[in-house]
């Protein structure tokens, strides 16, 4: 376990990829966690990361905030039987992609994915709001090859 505040224990360019899933949104300021996974990325290497849409947060929120800035939210969720209060940070668009441009990545691919078919036999009630709105974004980021 490592604490995304802290440098990572590993050599500059260990990776070939790094799977970021559902992390980044608990993070406040993303810039020096970017910094670091980019550090441990090799030239041509992948940030492949997942996110909250904004859109789900911004919806929640009230009053609505500004869609435009960067809010913060929370919910408690039980685990183990106790109430632990768990926050979030809620970006727009713009502000992750300008989050990532500013770490060194390259967007190679964005998705806002549907939920797989099969789900609507798993979850017959749910499905139908889950494919009317986004829920998650994915990022596939890349690290610009070196340069001789």
């Amino acid at each position: 376990m490592a604490d995304l505040k802290d440098p990572l224990p590993f050599a500059d360019g260990a990776f070939d990829d790094v799977v970021a899933s559902l992390v980044l949104h608990y993070l406040e300021d993303w810039g020096p966690t970017l910094a670091e996974l980019r550090r441990v990325l090799a030239p041509g290497g992948r940030l492949i990361a997942s996110v909250d849409h904004p859109f789900v947060a911004y919806t929640i929120q009230e009053p609505r905030p500004d869609y435009s800035a960067v809010t913060s939210y929370s919910f408690d969720w039980m685990l183990d039987g106790q109430l632990v209060p768990m926050r979030f940070w809620r970006r727009p668009l713009h502000a992750m992609t300008d989050a990532f441009t500013a770490a060194g990545f390259r967007l190679a691919a964005f998705s806002e994915p549907q939920p797989d078919p099969a789900a609507r036999e798993v979850f017959p009630e749910d499905f139908p709001g889950l494919s009317a709105k986004p829920v998650f974004l994915f990022f596939v980021l890349e690290v610009p090859p070196a340069t001789t």
